[in-house]
């Protein structure tokens, strides 16, 4: 008689994380996954059956075909509850073991095929009935020595007859790894599964048995330690009814050795005293003498005449900086103008300086570089989310477990009263109901006041006049009194050349070293260095760029490890004899170690647009391009402003369309253009905010482009306030704002007049490869931007105001051989 077909099934599949679910095995389940619920979902709505399938890793939030075993369990769904955290426990029991053959998504859940798998028995019946009775001999001793089995097992087993069912009764109450419950169920075979049980049930008791022995081992030395701190208590007390166990002399004549020798000053050494004698009195096993002696420790710890010398050869001071860092001349100069006052100075307070720019550029390190330079001991202290004072003053010490302020913990840390205090990201200070920390910086940076600090803890004054601060910020955007104790220098973003500077001489040798590569196996070109700064990564600073270098030397290293001791790629030069082939990295092979190119530079190459102007916009991370576009929709006159701009961007809006209006004659625009529709000004992208007065000759750019459908040249980015006289005013931010325009592509740059006297501070190369106009009127930047000349509405009409200005400075545009601008 032939065999009937095995009935194939498409069900609903429920993964399941760390648990392998067995025929005739009831059991809870939780499902919290959204496709694992819309299964369920699914198989109420049928039959009520589903597949259960273990995932290979537990880990995996959103399993597919391949990460799912290929047999389950055919399951029946007897009771679901949904909970109220949105979870649903469902009560399953196992039906047959079930062999997947195909597991797709459908309709928001897994949905699979597959064969009930018959259990088969190759084995004579009288040796699986020997196996089976050996597996629950073991069993039961299994049970005896595991709490975690209820004795009413081994009963519902003794009623089990048929040998398959009784493995997978005891496969699901073991502790076994899940690979192995995962196994059992892919064995068909009866015996072999009850042969393998048995080894796993023989392991389990053996592991039981080691873990009661280590228990009985630990609860012996348990005892034996308590009994032996018990009697050592007994007899510090006999000792100390006897007289014999006095406080320790030698402690306290220790601490006043050390008060003699601290050379604090008087009213400090008083004070020390007084406490000492105060800690003479008590009983030394009191709380209260250890909060003294705690005291007499930090305030011991205080180098109160320990100091460095600080370096007066200038030359070798120099020479430290230019060894750290490329450019930043302002700030070398600034401490070399201290090292030099210094020399002829004996009593000299540290200069309090403040280094604000934006990230990346190198503040940070700045400041151990001038430490090293001056000789003083670094201290970093990263004031970045304080919010506390007592983080600042410290704590009084009437409370349990106070300490000192972090300055004096840093000070006793260093053991030098004339360190560097590098105050890290001080704009991100905030305050809360404990206090405000920046109003406790007050104190500490300014020079007339310092001399004479007084931390809450040691309730003494502090001298900090000869300590050295260098506060580090990326915004100005810190309380006026404490910004009026610093002096602030600016460290604008680098050029596209201190860049390259900077990526050849530190930041590749740091990289190759840091991958464990050598400088003969790697060498990277300046033409990909250039690539990487104006195609990978568009910062001021140089963070992304060492990242981008690290990611290179990553992938080199893995080459040569692919490749083995003499990779193919460089034959030629393993013939010279080199013993390890130099991986060559230039502009050509670039994108085979960083991808596609994230940016475009150049922005040139677009076409000339009506309506759309490029700004130049200030930000704390530098300078960037800012896209002001506008266009004319049917209304009544009304000024549509959109892109998150903020009030002084509106104001400067409706500046520029009455400077419009009052032109519109010479301009050769309809003075009645308001009354039929409206004007809409737009600054892309509309989730930044933005605001400042700077684009106010922009805007004034863009709406008479609109107004009379003259092209804006796309070659052209402008900067600078718009007066309603049409006088082009002054603005912040110039060099971050013209770095930005030459990272962009940009050839010619339209500045407020008033600017001029800031061309002296951009670099050369800046000044070289962009044409800088200065401009006084508006009608110079419509001359200059717009693609053809203005026709007055009337002929007669006065000229409009041309100036020497227009002239440009400092060089002229050097275009890139091949690139061709659209007019």
């Amino acid at each position: 008689m032939a065999q009937s077909q095995p009935e194939v099934l498409d069900l609903p599949v429920l993964p399941l994380r760390d648990v392998v679910v067995f025929p005739h095995m009831v059991i809870p389940l939780f499902v919290g996954r959204d496709k694992s619920m819309r299964a369920l979902e699914k198989a109420m709505e049928a039959d009520k059956r589903i597949l259960l399938v273990a995932q290979k890793s537990a880990e995996t939030d959103d399993p597919a075909a391949v990460d799912l075993h290929t047999v389950g369990t055919l399951a029946q769904v007897l009771q679901l509850l949904k909970l109220p955290d949105g979870t649903i426990k469902v009560l399953v029991e196992g039906l047959s073991r079930v062999t997947v053959d195909k597991v797709v998504e459908q309709d928001g859940a897994l949905q699979g095929q597959g064969t009930e798998v018959e259990a088969s028995d190759a084995r004579e019946p009288r040796e699986v009935e020997a196996t089976a009775r050996s597996l629950m001999s073991l069993f039961e001793q299994y049970v005896k020595t595991n709490r975690k089995l209820p004795p009413e097992l081994l009963q519902t087993l003794a009623g089990i007859d048929e040998p398959g069912r009784l493995a997978d009764t005891i496969a699901a109450h073991i502790g076994v790894r899940l690979a192995d419950k995962q196994r059992l169920l892919e064995i068909t075979d009866i015996g072999e599964r009850l042969e393998l049980l048995v080894g796993l049930v023989d392991g389990e008791i053996d592991v039981q048995q080691l873990e009661k022995r280590i228990r009985g081992r630990v609860k012996s030395q348990m005892e034996k330690s308590q009994r032996e701190y018990y009697l050592n208590e007994q007899m510090k007390a006999i000792q100390k009814e006897l007289g014999d166990l006095d406080d320790a002399p030698g402690e306290l004549e220790e601490l006043a050795r050390k008060i003699a020798e601290a050379g604090m000053p008087k009213p400090v050494e008083t004070k020390a005293k007084a406490e000492f004698n105060k800690l003479k009195q008590m009983s030394p096993m009191s709380a209260e003498a250890a909060v003294v002696r705690n005291y007499l420790d930090w305030l011991l710890g205080v180098p109160w005449k320990k100091r460095t010398k600080v370096r007066k050869d200038l030359k070798v001071a120099e020479d430290t900086l230019d060894a750290d860092h490329y450019g930043l001349d302002k700030v070398k100069e600034r401490i070399l103008e201290y090292l030099a006052v210094q020399s002829r100075v004996k009593q000299m307070k540290g200069p309090i300086l403040c280094l604000v720019g934006p990230p990346g550029v190198g503040k940070t390190s700045l400041g151990q570089s001038i430490a090293k330079a001056t000789n003083r001991k670094f201290v970093r202290m990263s004031l970045g989310g304080i919010r506390d004072e007592a983080e600042i003053r410290g704590h009084r010490r009437t409370y349990v477990g106070s300490m000192p302020g972090r300055l004096v913990q840093n000070l006793n840390k260093v053991g030098s009263k004339n360190p560097l205090f590098l105050l890290d990201e001080i704009d991100k200070m905030s305050m809360d109901f404990r206090g405000d920390p920046s109003s406790a910086l007050l104190e500490v940076l300014d020079p007339e006041q310092n001399n004479s600090f007084n931390d809450h803890y040691l309730e003494v004054d502090l001298d900090l006049s000869e300590v050295m601060f260098v506060a580090t910020s990326n915004s100005l955007n810190i309380p006026g009194p404490l910004l009026d104790r610093m002096e602030v220098i600016r460290i604008p973003g680098y050029t596209e050349d201190e860049k390259l500077n900077i990526a050849m001489r530190y930041l590749v040798p740091k990289q190759i070293k840091a991958n464990g590569l050598k400088l003969e196996e790697i060498d990277i070109g300046g033409d990909a260095i250039q690539d990487i700064v104006r195609y990978y990564t568009r910062e001021s600073g140089v963070r992304n760029l060492e990242r981008e270098v690290a990611k290179i030397c990553r992938k080199v290293v893995k080459e040569i490890a692919l490749a083995g001791p003499q990779p193919a790629a460089k034959k030629a030069v393993a013939k010279k004899g080199t013993p390890k082939a130099l991986v060559a990295v230039n502009a050509k092979n670039l994108d085979k170690y960083l991808g596609v190119r994230r940016f475009d530079f150049g922005r040139a190459e677009e076409e000339n647009e009506i309506g759309l102007v490029t700004g130049l916009a200030w930000t704390e991370v530098g300078g960037e391009l800012l896209q002001v576009e506008s266009t004319l929709v049917p209304g009544k006159g009304n000024l549509i402003l959109t892109g998150q701009l903020g009030n002084v961007m509106k104001e400067s809006a409706s500046a520029a369309l009455s400077v419009v209006r009052s032109r519109a004659e010479r301009l050769g625009i309809d003075v009645d253009f308001l009354q039929k529709q409206d004007v809409h000004v737009h600054v892309p992208d509309g989730a930044t905010p933005k605001d400042g007065p700077s684009a106010g000759i922009a805007m004034v750019t863009s709406l008479v482009s609109v107004l009379t459908k003259v092209p804006i040249r796309a070659d052209v980015a402008m900067t600078g306030e718009i007066t309603l006289r049409g006088r082009v005013s002054a603005i912040g931010g110039l060099k971050e704002k013209l770095l930005a325009a030459l990272r962009g592509g940009i050839r010619t740059v339209l500045i407020p007049a008033e600017n001029r006297k800031d061309l002296a501070d951009i670099p050369a190369n800046v000044t070289r490869d962009l044409k800088i106009v200065p401009v006084k009127w508006i009608d110079e930047v419509l001359d200059l931007a717009l693609e053809r000349p203005l026709t007055p509405k009337k002929a007669g009409k006065e000229k409009a105001r041309k100036t020497a200005s227009r002239v440009a400075v400092r060089g002229k545009s050097r275009s890139t051989p091949g690139t061709r601008v659209k007019h």
